[in-house]
């Protein structure tokens, strides 16, 4: 039978959405975030993707999710719900409807060597306090800009049992603090970048791959049963191809 697309399941899948505890996550500050982020080379500094997120996020705020989303969306980005991958406006509506508020943030991103192409993982809470995992991938256009083109995200399964509430005076880790950033290796002048692995054989369901322009960074999505979205991104580095994300990203349960 096709699972309902319930209020649950909308906040689950929305872009970009992570948070590091049951708590609203605290807005950080430019500072923090040059701090986390400074060590990353020209174009393919990951700090980039951690702004064009901040900035997501307050747009997300002041206007609206759905608004936001569809602002910051690649032409033909989509998101991966239970039922599998579909377009971006097509959940936009939904979300509107429902009136979906969630709040996210980075603890993860990983870049091409050019630049053309990165992937963020996080943590998000919805509305009812449930938190969860996503996936982002970003994509860099003609005007420099990083637009969404692909969003995947699901509940902790257990969730997590509340967190304490912190005192006037104690010292709070944000999630941003941890933001780690991953930069592909660049291939020497003339020489191509090795093939990336082989893609295992998938488990039946639908299936899509993407690799970089520069050959230095492949990722892709895969449809599981029970509507788990099963995502992984590998990225070229020191010589070798390496796992940056693995992620099974469960369905909310009616």
């Amino acid at each position: 039978m096709k699972q309902a697309f319930t209020f649950g399941m909308i906040a689950a899948l929305a872009v970009g959405l992570g948070a590091c505890a049951s708590s609203a996550p605290r807005g950080p500050s430019e500072k923090v975030i040059d701090r986390v982020l400074a060590t990353a080379p020209g174009k393919a500094q990951p700090s980039t993707i951690v702004s064009t997120e901040i900035a997501y996020a307050k747009a997300a705020k002041a206007q609206g999710f759905a608004s936001a989303m569809l602002e910051y969306a690649a032409p033909g980005a989509q998101m991966h719900t239970p039922d599998g991958v579909v377009s971006a406006q097509a959940v936009a509506d939904r979300l509107a409807a429902a009136g979906v508020e969630p709040q996210w943030g980075p603890r993860l991103v990983v870049k091409s060597c050019d630049g053309s192409l990165a992937l963020s993982q996080g943590r998000y809470v919805d509305e009812a306090g449930v938190v969860g995992n996503y996936v982002t991938t970003w994509a860099r256009q003609p005007d420099g800009a990083y637009k969404w083109t692909y969003d995947a995200a699901g509940p902790d399964v257990p969730q997590p049992p509340p967190r304490k509430q912190f005192e006037d005076g104690d010292i709070v880790v944000t999630a941003l603090d941890v933001v780690q950033g991953l930069v592909a290796t660049c291939p020497r002048e003339g020489e191509p970048t090795p093939p990336p692995p082989p893609i295992p054989a998938g488990e039946g369901g639908a299936s899509a791959a993407q690799i970089s322009r520069d050959g230095t960074l492949r990722w892709r999505w895969e449809h599981r049963e029970g509507g788990t979205k099963y995502v992984t991104a590998d990225y070229y580095f020191d010589g070798e191809w390496v796992m940056a994300i693995e992620e099974n990203l469960a369905s909310p349960s009616e």
